[in-house]
């Protein structure tokens, strides 16, 4: 456990050259936290904030696909802790829900060259005591919401590190024995607002149709009036 680092992914990149085997990185404190595309993660101490780092076997797309395999442990791990207190469900491509509501953020950041990685850092924050207020997210970005508010149940992030550790190997195990399918599967069997019309809004363009699968690689599939399509990189809107 870190008492304070700037933000465990670059904590991560910088002990990964010496690390022999996944690592997983807990700070109390962040700094200059991050999500998505560069984003501002708003990061209160109590909450939750670790990174794994591994080098993972594969092509980048394989290693992708680790978002799916985070979130599933967490969803188990949450339910471990909370029980049947809330409903919990997974958004694409890499938000974890507590009652409708964003509870937790995953960040996938890696480095190589030639076609193989060198190093994965998954980056997972989770509220657990709190959470931002609504104005601090972007008009029509799913509200925030927090473990505590959500379920009454206090954690600490220890207490969620041991089971979420425990279910991601677990997960990891089904991916290099199975390969992505029953992964898949399991995503799917939680995911938010499946069967139903949403939006992918990707850098040049907003796509508006039902939420019909996912891709053998991950992809978001959605049925349009133009057809079905195929989104592979995309903010969702409900």
């Amino acid at each position: 456990m870190l008492e304070e680092v700037d933000s465990t992914n670059s904590e991560a990149a910088r002990i990964a050259p010496g690390l022999t085997q996944p690592t997983w990185i807990l700070a109390r404190r962040q700094t200059a936290a991050r999500g998505r595309r560069g984003r501002v993660w708003v990061a209160p101490e109590g909450n939750f904030f670790a990174t794994l780092v591994m080098r993972p076997a594969g092509a980048p797309g394989d290693a992708a696909r680790r978002s799916f395999v985070a979130a599933l442990a967490l969803a188990e791990a949450l339910e471990a802790l909370v029980g049947t207190n809330a409903t919990i469900t997974l958004k694409w491509p890499n938000d974890v829900l507590v009652n409708g509501g964003k509870v937790a953020g995953i960040l996938l950041e890696s480095a190589g060259q030639g076609g193989a990685v060198s190093h994965l850092a998954i980056g997972i924050g989770v509220n657990l005591i709190a959470a931002p207020p609504s104005e601090a997210v972007e008009p029509g970005a799913t509200p925030p919401v927090s473990v505590l508010g959500e379920t009454g149940v206090r954690l600490t992030p220890e207490q969620l590190l041991t089971p979420l550790a425990a279910a991601f190997d677990r997960w990891e195990a089904q991916l290099a024995t199975y390969g992505f399918a029953p992964v898949r599967t399991a995503w799917l069997a939680r995911a938010a607002r499946l069967g139903e019309v949403i939006t992918a809004r990707t850098v040049t363009e907003s796509i508006e149709g039902r939420f019909e699968d996912l891709a053998e690689d991950g992809a978001l599939v959605l049925a349009t009036v133009q057809g079905r399509r195929t989104i592979p990189a995309a903010d969702i809107y409900f």
